[in-house]
């Protein structure tokens, strides 16, 4: 069995931290309002807007087909048999990316529950596929657990609490028939 080594598992307790912050960053303030629309908004002289703000990226120009990312929502052909969204969560942003090698599937979510109630659930959903945790509970003071099946799929699940809600970052690297 492999084992992830503690530099691994900090790197992607980083990684983690460090999409959880930018997406802090992209995400407005308050729940509806969108800041460029704002901005093209006041740029026509108090004119009503016709158009709604929207959550999806548009895709960018070196974006390969069967690549899709999205924010506030879960990205068309998601794989949510192989990492379903806890229930009562909500999505902050969803990512799969089919056209690598091994495939790359990633969901951040959040939940007015306990990080251990998150870590919980997940490590039902993927031991029930097969997954093997690997030792470890946390990164520093975050709580990360690192899954392993086989020798090539691999899962990691971060969680931060703040007053009473848990945000959770999970990310896969599995094989091509795992995400069908």
């Amino acid at each position: 069995m492999k084992v992830f080594g503690e530099r691994k598992r900090a790197a992607v307790a980083v990684l983690a931290a460090g999409t959880l912050l930018a997406l802090a960053a992209c995400t407005p303030a308050t729940p509806g309002t969108d800041t460029a629309a704002k901005s093209s908004t006041a740029s026509t002289e108090g004119a009503p807007s016709t158009t709604q703000p929207s959550t999806t990226a548009p895709p960018s120009p070196s974006a390969e087909p069967g690549t899709s990312a999205t924010v506030g929502a879960v990205v068309a052909g998601f794989p949510q048999k192989l990492l379903p969204l806890m229930p009562g969560a909500k999505v902050v942003s969803s990512s799969f990316d089919k056209t690598t090698v091994p495939a790359t599937v990633a969901l951040v979510g959040s939940i007015a529950s306990p990080a251990a109630d998150v870590v919980a659930f997940y490590s039902k959903q993927l031991e029930a596929q097969g997954f093997k945790a690997v030792p470890g509970e946390t990164v520093g003071a975050v709580p990360s657990k690192d899954f392993l099946r086989g020798d090539n799929d691999t899962v990691n699940l971060a969680v931060v609490e703040t007053a009473g809600v848990s945000t959770f970052t999970i990310g896969a690297n599995v094989t091509a028939e795992s995400v069908k």
